[in-house]
């Protein structure tokens, strides 16, 4: 099979882009959508121009470096995948495909397909960490979790920070990507101590960094390679609410005091 593709091709964040197009050579349809890239990369190699910049790693679904948007869906047609499970058979023979970076304030563009996501780390910086020690592995029963919390805790972990959710909302918000973050902690027994303090931080940090507003359209759960839940947006939200009150409270007696 061969396709056309249209490509975001930009030199580095202060100049000027725009899309150039390519005509692949022969392609195997079932390589992947990374694979076909290389071919492409390959040839522009061998025909003396500078090859399509682009972010990957693992190749696996689990780092989310992979972050492409494709014909205007982040990570490509389909639900619960990145861009690199993405397969050549998920096209036809004859296509043209469009393919751009991530979009949002927050995540300055790079060069061509690849964007600074340094604002997601800064964001885990500001509280997505616990301080008990944990020390050498305790037996699996020391620590009693209810099984709806465990199951909830590792439905949040599966958020890989690929930054889709930030990339299909029209407001560039954040919110699902920190609500996982938060959750994952604020569920399990280890994350008590800091948990709304962490949520406090991680939400200032989030606003501090420029993503927008969530609206609750559902874009960011509609794209998210691991399907993680809106759920978690309403539960990092109650959270928030009541650090908020806590540091009222522990306002209102400190002027109290005085």
């Amino acid at each position: 099979m061969k396709v056309t593709l249209k490509v975001w091709r930009q030199k580095n964040r202060n100049a000027s882009g725009g899309f150039k197009t390519y005509a692949t050579s022969e392609l195997n349809e079932n390589m992947s959508f990374l694979e076909m890239l290389d071919v492409v990369n390959e040839d522009l190699a061998n025909q003396g121009e500078e090859p399509i910049a682009f972010d990957h790693d693992c190749r696996e679904g689990i780092c989310g470096t992979c972050s492409l948007v494709i014909d205007g869906k982040p990570h490509g047609p389909h639900r619960g995948v990145a861009t690199c499970q993405t397969y050549m058979r998920s096209f036809k023979d004859g296509d043209e495909i469009v393919i751009e970076p991530f979009r949002a304030k927050a995540f300055p563009l790079i060069k061509d397909l690849v964007v600074d996501r340094a604002a997601f780390e800064r964001i885990q910086h500001a509280g997505g960490f616990i301080t008990v020690r944990t020390g050498s592995a305790p037996d699996a029963n020391n620590i009693l979790v209810p099984k709806e919390n465990a199951e909830l805790a590792m439905d949040a972990a599966q958020c890989i920070g690929c930054g889709a959710c930030v990339a299909a909302c029209k407001n560039a918000s954040a919110m699902l990507f920190v609500a996982a973050k938060v959750s994952h902690l604020g569920l399990l027994p280890q994350g008590q101590p800091e948990r709304y303090r962490r949520v406090k931080a991680m939400v200032e940090q989030m606003d501090a960094e420029g993503f927008g507003a969530c609206t609750v359209t559902g874009s960011c759960e509609a794209v998210c390679p691991k399907a993680i839940s809106l759920d978690f947006i309403a539960r990092m939200n109650r959270d928030y609410a009541v650090a908020l009150l806590q540091g009222e409270t522990k306002a209102a007696k400190a002027g109290g005091a005085g």
